[in-house]
């Protein structure tokens, strides 16, 4: 069995039917605080097996001892978090309390266990603040996190290289992914932020959809090429893949150290514009923006070098970013009712 905490999520619920199509028995935590139940019909529909779920914070450290001692968890795969960086600007004590303490308690419980649990670690590109060299290589220095989001992904990375020297046997893979977009093929689940989105594809698309009057473009006087902010757009399903691929090689004894990272992109940056004109050639629809003031958090530009990826996982991007913005919208259009 498969913990995924967080797992009626956006990468959770894709992650979720990757597993199950690889054969994976998988139980979700999810305290739905920002998804909904009804994700799990999705994730049947989409994979054609229905997870077992358990309704829970895991700040929660009793109810989190009691699901482990209902189920013989073989690996966790750790997606439980808040994860908006203008929010936790706003709100750095929650989101301190929240993303480490859930890791906390996961620890302890693998603490506990009589055998090592294989763990998956969803870190992030903002681990590298602005960093001075693109593309951003795994060896990249480490800067100062730009937002107290990103600063929990960092002390979390360190909470986990210092655990695995202490538990014998204990094998972590963090997984810095870039920004994950798109929808299953199935278009059964995709992205649904509750409240205003704070990514840029679901405000395209929701803009769209006629849910808000114009999509804000955050500065366009960065030193890009056009003037706006750059990151390398995954397509999750290829995100989700990568990490069943991860959790093969760690409950498959594969890891060359008891503590790995890999960075998930696809190696390409693409500006906010670009990604708003890929919308249009696929949409045909004229998007409504206007240019604002930069956003407080955002740093100019975000790409990935997956080399480490390809090589030693062995795993390669295999969607383009038309083909994520095409499915995007058509979520939407299904979630929103907006279109037939």
């Amino acid at each position: 069995m498969i913990l995924v905490t967080g797992g009626l999520g956006f990468i959770g619920s894709h992650t979720v039917v990757a597993l199950q199509e690889n054969g994976y028995d998988v139980v979700i935590v999810d305290d739905l605080s920002n998804s909904s139940i009804d994700v799990i019909d999705g994730i049947e529909a989409s994979s054609g097996i229905r997870p077992l779920f358990e309704e829970m914070n895991l700040q929660n450290s009793i109810a989190l001892s009691s699901l482990f001692q209902k189920h013989k968890i073989k690996g966790i795969i750790h997606f439980a978090a808040f994860k908006a960086v203008g929010e936790s600007i706003q709100k750095p004590v929650a989101y301190y309390q929240n993303n480490l303490g859930s890791l906390l308690n996961l620890l302890a419980e693998v603490e506990k266990a009589t055998s090592p649990i294989p763990f998956i670690f969803s870190s992030s590109c903002t681990v590298y603040g602005e960093a001075k060299e693109l593309p951003i290589t795994e060896n990249t220095p480490i800067q100062s996190a730009k937002s107290p989001y990103g600063n929990t992904k960092q002390i979390g990375e360190e909470i986990l290289s210092d655990t695995v020297h202490a538990i014998d046997g204990f094998r972590v893979i963090s997984l810095r992914y870039f920004n994950p977009i798109g929808a299953h093929s199935s278009i059964a689940i995709g992205e649904l932020p509750l409240g205003r989105p704070q990514n840029l594809v679901p405000i395209i698309t929701q803009t769209a959809a006629g849910i808000f009057p114009e999509l804000t473009v955050f500065g366009n006087d960065y030193p890009t090429a056009d003037g706006t902010n750059i990151r390398d757009y995954i397509h999750v399903m290829d995100l989700a893949e990568a990490h069943v691929v991860a959790l093969e090689r760690v409950l498959e004894g594969k890891s060359n150290d008891a503590y790995e990272v890999f960075n998930l992109g696809t190696g390409k940056g693409s500006s906010v514009l670009e990604v708003i004109q890929s919308f249009e050639r696929i949409s045909g629809k004229k998007l409504s923006y206007k240019i604002g003031a930069r956003r407080e958090g955002d740093v100019i530009a975000a790409y990935a070098d997956t080399t480490k990826a390809n090589n030693i996982l062995g795993w390669k991007t295999k969607r383009s970013l038309d083909e994520a913005v095409a499915s995007a919208w058509e979520w939407e259009k299904k979630a929103m009712k907006f279109l037939k």
